[in-house]
């Protein structure tokens, strides 16, 4: 969940980045809990991504309780969303990985053999409460790998005010009414815009997702990548025939989704973006912008779909550290912790009891209901942090001025099938 969401770059320093876990290096194969032999670790390091100004806070509250209950101390480093893929890689490079990561991605180490999985580090309650689409996420060759830390699910936010203006009654629920909506508020003129389409570095991959799980395609199909099908092609130009029909932002192939569509939408600039529930926390917060949230429009006729994303906290194999971490993983799925962090900022639940204690919140009904199915991106696949740079870097340029929807997309397939 590419949180840069909040673009916050406050973290917590200071702190020290050496391990005391005996042995220090990373294991690097086999199943079986490097914890089980040598002596046990007094400290581990918590890497995690800063998702808000409250991040912090939550995870020196964490770190105390978890001390008090282990006697073990963790040392918690939070990141910025800028920052801590080139933090948390340059540590794995170094021999010094954290002892556990918390990041948008997994895979990759976990081919690498640097992780642990659930069956040595998770409790089976635990992993029983899990949502199972997430568990699916968090799984390499058959094992789990991606500990699901927070989610959150995409839905269509609409200017009540705008609507009312342009004479719309209900948000759109096919594309060709979306489409038709769109122009109706870009013509209330003033520089208003009718959807805001960010395409650009930050998440393109978010907005490009919801539209094609909404149009029948994905990234792969059976395994195999499908980035170019028929149905992509037909997504990616549905896009950028907004943008020419000028009923988007000005560049939406360069604008990022945080300081751009959402400052807009919060500004009360335009009338439909695609967000999420820390957006809607926000707009609740600010009161200026009358709005609702709907499901995505469809394009097949077919329920609508929305986009899923969550983040992991993964485990690195050190000598003697994993009772100390599976002893993290049970703190951390306690209700009381788990729900304070999501709640704290603003996201959804990854697990079942977390979708009952939430259920009751009506601003979360549009997410939940379609929580347990959505679509996520192929994270279990190590190529994906290759190709979701690849799209971040070039998707936009298909719905620039000249731009071209297919050769993009076939581009990307070819990097995909290559992996490079």
């Amino acid at each position: 969940m590419n949180r840069r969401t909040q673009g916050l770059m406050v973290g917590i320093t200071g702190l020290a980045l050496t391990l005391t876990a005996c042995g220090g290096g990373t294991g690097g194969g086999g199943s079986d809990a490097a914890g089980d032999s040598g002596s046990k670790v007094k400290e581990i390091k918590l890497v995690a991504a800063e998702y808000s100004d409250k991040t912090a806070g939550f995870w020196s509250s964490f770190a105390k309780t978890y001390q008090e209950k282990t006697g073990i101390k963790l040392d918690v480093q939070v990141v910025s969303w800028d920052d801590i893929d080139q933090t948390s890689s340059t540590m794995i490079q170094n021999g010094n990985p954290p002892d556990i990561l918390n990041l948008n991605a997994y895979a990759s180490y976990a081919k690498d053999g640097l992780l642990y999985s659930s069956d040595d580090v998770l409790s089976a309650d635990v992993k029983s409460d899990l949502l199972p689409n997430f568990v699916q996420s968090g799984t390499y060759e058959g094992k789990l790998y991606g500990m699901p830390d927070l989610s959150s699910a995409r839905a269509l936010f609409y200017n009540k005010t705008l609507f009312k203006k342009a004479n719309i009654a209900a948000p759109p629920t096919t594309w060709d009414e979306f489409e038709a909506d769109a122009k109706k508020i870009a013509a209330l003129g003033d520089g208003t815009i009718g959807y805001d389409e960010p395409l650009g570095p930050e998440e393109a991959q978010a907005e490009f997702s919801i539209w094609m799980f909404n149009n029948g395609g994905n990234w792969k199909t059976d395994g195999k990548w499908t980035i170019n099908s028929s149905q992509n092609v037909a997504t990616l130009e549905f896009l950028k025939k907004l943008a020419d029909e000028k009923v988007t932002q000005n560049n939406p192939g360069k604008t990022n989704r945080t300081d751009g569509a959402f400052a807009d939408f919060a500004g009360g600039k335009s009338g439909m973006v695609v967000g999420f529930s820390p957006l809607a926390a926000q707009l609740d917060e600010a009161k200026k912008v009358d709005y609702g949230v709907a499901p995505m429009p469809s394009n097949t006729g077919s329920a609508p779909k929305s986009y899923g994303v969550t983040d992991y906290l993964m485990a690195f194999k050190k000598d003697g550290n994993a009772d100390a971490i599976k002893a993290f993983y049970d703190l951390y799925y306690q209700p009381d912790q788990v729900n304070t962090f999501i709640k704290t900022e603003g996201f959804l639940p990854v697990t079942k009891t977390g979708v009952e204690k939430f259920s009751s919140d009506a601003s979360l009904k549009v997410y939940l209901d379609t929580l347990t199915g959505v679509q996520l991106t192929p994270t279990d696949d190590p190529k994906w942090d290759t190709i979701k740079l690849a799209v971040q870097q070039s998707i936009g340029k298909a719905v620039a001025s000249g731009g071209d929807p297919k050769a993009v997309l076939d581009d990307l397939q070819k990097q995909a099938e290559s992996g490079s």
